[in-house]
């Protein structure tokens, strides 16, 4: 078990990079095996999951080089193995979009049946398994896994998605790139990091209309080249290390070249009296003297924030809402749209003398602006919310202590480092 011990109380101040987005970079990943030519990834962040494909990539024969220090990675996929083993890295949910990938290239892919990711609640794979029968492909399980199998008769397609799901969207985009014919998702989701492994594909040659859309067609059939590419910053951890300024009172600077992803996320920082401006590509959060929760002109209504798919505020920003909530003056109601696992976390803020009330496994009241106390909480194996429980720590003098603190470096290399470069007092403790 890895914990972090946190002196809290301290003012943050000063500037921060912020890596690139897990989301963004792990479906990348997965989409260079739908060619062979060479491609260079750069701001390539050192994390758990990029480690285990490009582990994964090693034993299908690719040929990989990673410069961890100058976060540039080179794939070059011509050099598979043809009997290489297609049974997918079980420790995280993203393995599932190199299905279309190994399809193409080994005629199959075999996936554990209970694929792994944070524990939010239940994640079906059924949609998945829709779209690649409709390209054509043949699903079948034997023993524990799930095989995933070419037929030979793949066909162009077209989908509306019950849900704006992300993996589902992306994996709907991947098949479509390996059947001739145009094929169209509805209800596709938009998330910048589906956007941004679009624009990803468009610089390998494909032809994708829609992108940012919940109307997407793609032009399949065709030979992707190689590409030379950046990831954009995480608007993730911009938000998140402006959220701990808000938090502890202090102010804080973060790298911002896309602030058009922002409108929403900074009129949500306001409702807790806390404002975000832009300006040369940075993004900033001054705190004020106090947190306080901005009252609805229908005043008989609580102050709402609602996470659902993009444009909403994406569920995995509402725990750092959350933290925000128990230290600003007021009462907000949090709407988690999307995981039913997603709340259920609140009763570690009470060992810190927090009061809320999960009103059902997707709503939760936060009545803020008691004085808390330092503690030691659980973080259960969710990424944002083992930060929001290092966030509510490090807004409180004296010493406390996270549990199971891990899920952080799955999506933030460096992330503590980066804490206490402004000012926190934090370590990693065993």
């Amino acid at each position: 078990m890895t914990a972090l011990l946190v002196r809290g109380g301290k003012p943050l101040t000063g500037r921060i990079e912020p890596s690139a987005n897990k989301n963004a970079v792990l479906p990348v990943l997965c989409a260079t095996l739908l060619t062979d030519a060479p491609i260079i990834l750069r701001n390539v962040p050192e994390i758990t999951d990029v480690s285990r494909i490009v582990e994964f990539f090693g034993t299908l024969g690719s040929t990989v080089n990673w410069d961890k220090t100058a976060k540039i990675l080179e794939i070059d996929h011509s050099t598979v193995l043809p009997g290489a083993d297609a049974r997918l890295p079980q420790a995280m949910r993203a393995s599932i979009m190199m299905i279309p990938g190994l399809i193409v290239r080994l005629g199959e892919a075999r996936l554990e049946h209970e694929v792994k990711g944070c524990t939010l609640g239940a994640r079906e794979i059924d949609p998945h398994v829709a779209v690649f029968r409709a390209f054509g492909a043949e699903v079948s399980q034997r023993g524990h896994d799930i095989v995933f199998s070419a037929s030979g008769k793949g066909q162009a397609a077209r989908m509306w998605l019950e849900y704006a799901s992300v993996t589902t969207t992306e994996n709907f985009i991947l098949s479509a790139l390996t059947v001739k014919g145009t094929s169209q998702i509805v209800n596709a989701a938009c998330e910048p990091h589906v956007q941004e492994m679009c624009t990803f594909l468009e610089l390998l040659g494909a032809k994708i209309i829609g992108k940012g859309t919940s109307m997407v067609s793609v032009e399949g059939g065709g030979k992707l080249g190689g590409a030379d590419y950046t990831f954009i910053d995480d608007f993730h951890e911009i938000a998140t290390f402006l959220a701990l300024s808000a938090v502890t009172g202090g102010d804080i600077q973060v790298r911002n070249n896309h602030p058009e992803h922002f409108d929403l996320i900074d009129r949500t920082f306001g409702k807790f009296g806390a404002e975000v401006t832009h300006e040369g590509g940075w993004s900033r959060l001054a705190a004020p003297e106090r947190l306080v929760v901005e009252e609805n002109f229908t005043s008989h209504l609580i102050t709402k924030v609602e996470a659902a798919p993009w444009p909403y505020i994406p569920a995995d920003l509402l725990p750092i809402f959350i933290a925000l909530g128990v230290k600003a003056e007021g009462s907000v109601m949090f709407w988690n749209k999307v995981y039913e696992g997603g709340l259920t976390w609140h009763t570690e803020l009470s060992l810190f003398g927090a009061h809320t009330l999960l009103c059902d496994p997707h709503r939760l009241i936060t009545f803020g602006g008691d004085e808390l106390a330092p503690a030691t909480v659980t973080s259960p194996y969710i990424i944002r919310v083992a930060i929001a429980l290092l966030m509510v720590a490090s807004s409180i003098k004296g010493e406390s202590t996270i549990l199971d603190a891990d899920p952080i470096r799955r999506a933030h290399p460096g992330f503590i480092d980066n804490f206490v470069s402004l000012g926190a007092d934090v370590q990693w403790i065993s």
